[in-house]
């Protein structure tokens, strides 16, 4: 089978996609013919070697597909040759065949398509695990998202909307301004001003009646984050869950205790291995607001799989809007 092998950590440029001989199931396992592969910023630090989790060389990299289950391990029951399906991993997705843990692979709806069911998975679930489970968000509350014409962003703003919250999406320039009004945000402020930290947080209370925010969700990290702070209402809470800029802030204890401010982390994946059965529910819900509409993934591009490297190189310039898949 073709997949992208990375022998040595470092530039993604270095990565190539080679032949390799398919994997087979083992305990617990199901082999999937991939059909779409979600790519992901977290894809990029893995195979510099600058993700918390490190595997071992060579490897191929990639952390959701959606596709067609083709063989089952003996001991696994609810999967069959034939089943559409779709699959978080820790890495592995960026091939034409992949084999996953039963626990981590999802029926996926008829209605539903497999370059959909791939853009529906990490970054979807990284928004609602952050909305529901890290804020704690309520209907009728106001949310700030952070980079939201991203790929987190996006989903963010979407599930937003479809839980019942006002949403405010901070971006950079006009066209992903509209995208981000097209995908349900209810106003949009500018990332890109000068004095950010003023500027974002007269830009919030403006279009809140002078309120602020309950809840942000910071994918961005850097300069935003510290503005984005300054934006949240009394016992709002900031939900930081990447770091797209490169620059990872610093919180002051002092202005968290003024205003009773909660800032959380989201390390997505534990849920996955931890609490597969809740991802489970989440990815269900997901698509349930999927096929009835109330999400719409924007996919910018789908490219075959020898064009991973400008895929990443995209995301990486911080040049992708929505999600974009591979097509092995």
């Amino acid at each position: 089978m073709r997949a992208v092998v990375v022998e040595t950590y470092g530039p993604l440029e270095e990565a190539a996609v080679r032949d390799i001989p398919a994997p087979r199931p083992r305990e617990g396992e199901v082999a999937i013919a991939v059909k779409a592969a979600g790519v992901n910023f977290p894809d990029i630090l893995v195979m510099e070697g600058n993700y918390q989790v490190k595997p071992e060389l060579p490897f191929t990299p990639g952390k959701e597909a959606a596709g067609v289950v083709t063989a089952v391990a003996p001991d696994v029951a609810g999967f069959h040759p034939g089943d559409r399906v779709a699959a978080q991993v820790e890495y592995g997705a960026y091939a034409q065949h992949m084999v996953v843990p039963a626990c981590n692979v999802y029926a996926l709806p008829d209605a539903l398509g497999f370059d959909e069911a791939a853009a529906l998975g990490l970054s979807y679930l990284t928004a609602h695990f952050a909305l529901r489970e890290r804020a704690r968000i309520g209907a009728g509350e106001k949310m700030l998202v952070l980079g939201a014409s991203g790929g987190v962003g996006l989903a963010a703003v979407q599930l937003g909307s479809a839980f019942g919250v006002t949403v405010i999406g901070g971006t950079r320039g006009e066209g992903p301004a509209r995208i981000v009004v097209e995908a349900g945000a209810d106003h949009v402020v500018e990332l890109g001003k000068e004095n950010l930290r003023d500027a974002l947080c007269e830009d919030v209370r403006r279009v809140t009646d002078g309120y602020g925010v309950d809840v942000v969700i910071d994918p961005v990290g850097g300069e935003p984050f510290a503005a984005a702070l300054r934006c949240l209402a009394w016992c709002g809470r900031l939900v930081t869950v990447g770091f797209a800029s490169g620059t990872i802030p610093e919180v002051r204890a002092n202005y968290l205790l003024v205003k009773n401010i909660t800032v959380l982390g989201l390390q997505w994946s534990d849920y996955r291995d931890r609490r597969p059965d809740e991802v489970r529910t989440a990815q269900a819900e997901i698509f349930d607001f999927a096929v009835s509409g109330k999400l719409r993934p924007h996919i910018s591009a789908a490219l075959p799989l020898d064009k991973f490297a400008d895929a990443l190189s995209l995301l990486r310039a911080g040049e992708a809007e929505g999600k974009l898949v591979l097509h092995p």
